[in-house]
C-alpha cells in the first residue's frame, strides 16, 4: 500500500474540544461520524500545544516539534496523516511521510502524533475497529 492510498480500515476524525483534567494530564474529545471519544492520560502540556495549533498560533513550537520541522525540511518531506490504534490500553500512532521518498514511523506517541498533526493541518485517522469497540462499549 503506497502512502496516499485510502486505507479503508480507519477513518479520519476530528478534534472537538482540546483540555486538561487536572494540571498534569490532557484531553482530547474526538468525533467522526457515529461516535466520540475521549483520549487522556498524556502531559497538559501536550495538550496546550495542540490547542494552540488548532487556533492557528504556529510561530514558537516545542523543540522536538521543530526538530521534525527540520528533518522534513532537510530531506524534502513532509508530514501527511497520522494513524492512531490501540496498543494494549494505550493509543499508539504511525506518522506517514512523503516527498523524496516515502517513510512510515511506527509505535509513536499518539499525543504527540496528534500534536504534530494540528501543527501541519493534516488527518488524524483511528483504526475502524477502535471506533467500533468504543461505540458498542456506549452501548452497554
Amino acid at each position: 500500500m503506497k502512502i496516499d492510498d485510502v486505507d479503508t480500515d480507519y477513518d479520519t476524525v476530528r478534534i472537538e474540544q482540546v483540555g486538561t483534567i487536572d494540571p498534569l494530564t490532557g484531553a482530547i474529545l474526538f468525533k467522526d461520524e457515529t461516535v466520540e471519544f475521549l483520549m487522556s492520560g498524556f502531559s497538559s502540556e501536550v495538550a496546550g500545544f495542540i490547542s494552540g495549533f488548532l487556533k492557528g498560533k504556529r510561530e514558537d513550537p516545542p523543540t522536538i516539534y521543530r526538530l521534525v520541522e527540520q528533518i522534513c525540511e532537510e530531506n524534502e518531506i513532509i508530514l501527511v496523516k497520522v494513524k492512531i490504534y490501540e496498543s494494549g490500553d494505550i493509543f499508539r500512532a504511525n506518522l506517514y511521510f512523503t516527498g523524496k521518498k516515502d517513510m512510515v514511523f511506527r509505535n509513536f506517541r499518539a499525543s504527540d502524533a496528534i500534536a504534530l498533526a494540528t501543527y501541519y493541518n493534516i488527518p488524524v485517522l483511528v483504526r475502524k475497529s477502535l471506533l467500533k469497540k468504543i461505540q458498542e462499549n456506549k452501548k452497554i
